[in-house]
C-alpha cells in the first residue's frame, strides 16, 4: 500500500526573472516498509523536497496524497497538517535536536504527551522503545552525557514514539563517524522491515544506503531513479 504519492510536484521561489525553480514535476511513490534514498549535491533540491513531503513547505503546484488521503492539490486541502505531522510522520535530523534539560526518557515521552498519551500507556511505550534501541540503561541520563551515536538512537526512538507511517531522515549520519553512521542506518532498515514503516533518507554518502529499495538522484530540481535496488 502506498503511504506517499507525489505527482508533478513543483516549487518555485520568487517570480519573473528572479524565479528559482527548486523542484520541477517531481513524481514519487513510497509504500509501507520501503527504504528510499534521495541523493544529490548541495542546492539540488533535496531539503526543499523533504520540507514539502513533511507538509511544512507549501509546493507551488502538483499533488501530495498521504496514506490514501489527498493533502495537497494545487493548494492545501482541509486536512489538519499539524495533527497529521504529529501522529503519522517521524523526523530524524542531522543533529539529534534533543531537549538538553530533559532525560532520555523524557525526550521520548514528550511527543506522546503532545497527542494526549500519558500515564502507564506512555511509560510502557517509552520503555518499549528504549529496549528496542538498546539504550534502556541510559533512560535517566541527559543528552550531554551520551555519545553521538547514542543521542541519534534517542532521536530515532523519539521519531517512532507515535508509531508513524513515514520517517523522514535528513542526513542522519552526517555528524557521525562511519561505524556509528552505519549502525544508525541499519537501525532505520530494521524499523522499516519490522514495523512496515516507510523511510525516506536524504544523504550524500552512498556507503550508507546499501540494501535500500529505491535510490533517486536530484539535480537542478529534477528527480531521476538512479538504479532501483542497490
Amino acid at each position: 500500500m502506498a503511504i506517499l504519492d507525489i505527482e508533478d510536484l513543483s516549487k518555485t521561489f520568487g517570480t519573473g526573472e528572479l524565479a528559482v525553480h527548486a523542484l520541477q514535476d517531481i513524481r514519487l511513490s513510497v509504500s509501507a516498509g520501503d527504504l528510499t534514498a534521495l541523493l544529490g549535491p548541495s542546492g539540488s533540491g533535496k531539503t526543499t523536497l523533504l520540507l514539502c513531503i513533511s507538509l511544512i513547505l507549501e509546493p507551488t503546484s502538483g499533488a501530495i496524497v498521504f496514506d490514501g488521503n489527498p493533502i495537497y492539490r494545487n493548494g492545501w486541502t482541509d486536512t489538519d497538517l499539524r495533527r497529521l505531522r504529529r501522529e503519522k510522520i517521524g523526523f530524524v535530523f542531522q543533529t539529534p535536536n534533543l531537549i538538553p534539560f530533559l532525560t532520555v526518557r523524557e525526550n521520548i515521552l514528550f511527543p506522546l504527551e503532545l497527542v494526549g498519551i500519558t500515564g502507564h500507556k506512555a511509560e510502557a511505550r517509552v520503555m518499549e522503545l528504549l529496549d528496542y534501541m538498546e539504550i534502556a540503561h541510559r533512560s535517566n541520563y541527559v543528552p550531554a552525557i551520551l555519545s553521538g551515536g547514542e543521542q541519534q538512537r534517542v532521536s530515532v526512538a523519539r521519531a517512532l514514539a507515535n508509531r508513524p507511517k513515514l520517517i523522514l531522515a535528513d542526513e542522519p549520519t552526517a555528524a557521525l563517524d562511519t561505524v556509528r553512521g552505519k549502525k544508525v542506518m541499519e537501525l532505520l532498515k530494521k524499523i522499516a522491515r519490522e514495523h512496515q514503516t516507510a523511510v525516506i533518507t536524504v544523504t550524500h554518502d552512498v556507503r550508507m544506503i546499501e540494501g535500500f529499495d529505491h535510490v533517486y538522484h536530484l539535480k537542478d530540481g529534477q528527480l531521476n531513479n538512479a538504479s532501483g535496488v542497490i
